[in-house]
């Protein structure tokens, strides 16, 4: 969007909530999981914070929800085919080089707690998806944030690779 030019990549795993949960705990959490697919969260990282509304802090809904945000796919994976969700690899290169390359072992919550998380505070419906946060190595991290021109390639085991070409507003 025009508005900014401090978009940045987040690759994350995605669980693709199947059936109702709602108080689950983390033992049950994965039953209510329907597959797997991948999720670019791009962020508008100067959005982030209200700088006109100090007092209410974080905006995460401004900063997440442009046009082109939160890429999908290529591939949605049955549960049951997929494998275990905390034993696999998300790569995101930028114009070929590698930014993020990380397990999904090395993450501070796994998929049942972050499910289990979340349906504690709301229902969770089909079709919903809980994102598993982002490897390190965010543009942020880097100082390199999106620009017009660039590709993003974003691999996750068994979820193929997405690409995105990255276009200013016009």
């Amino acid at each position: 969007p025009a508005y900014s030019t401090s978009h940045d990549w987040e690759l994350e795993l995605a669980a693709v909530i199947g059936r109702e949960a709602f108080r689950v705990n983390p033992a049950d959490a994965l039953d209510h999981v329907f597959g797997y697919t991948m999720v670019n969260d791009i962020t508008t990282r100067d959005l982030v914070f209200r700088k006109d509304m100090p007092a209410i802090g974080s905006d995460w809904y401004r900063a997440k929800n442009a046009p082109g945000f939160l890429p999908a796919g290529p591939l949605l994976v049955p549960a049951k085919f997929f494998g275990d969700p905390q034993d696999v690899r998300l790569t995101l290169k930028l114009n070929g080089k590698a930014m993020q390359d990380e397990s999904t072992q090395d993450m501070i919550f796994d998929i049942a707690t972050l499910v289990s998380a979340a349906s504690q505070t709301m229902p969770l419906r089909p079709g919903d998806l809980i994102l598993s946060g982002s490897p390190a190595g965010n543009g942020q991290h880097w100082g390199r944030l999106l620009r017009h021109g660039d590709v993003m390639e974003g691999t996750i085991s068994g979820l193929g690779t997405q690409v995105i070409h990255c276009r200013d507003e016009v």
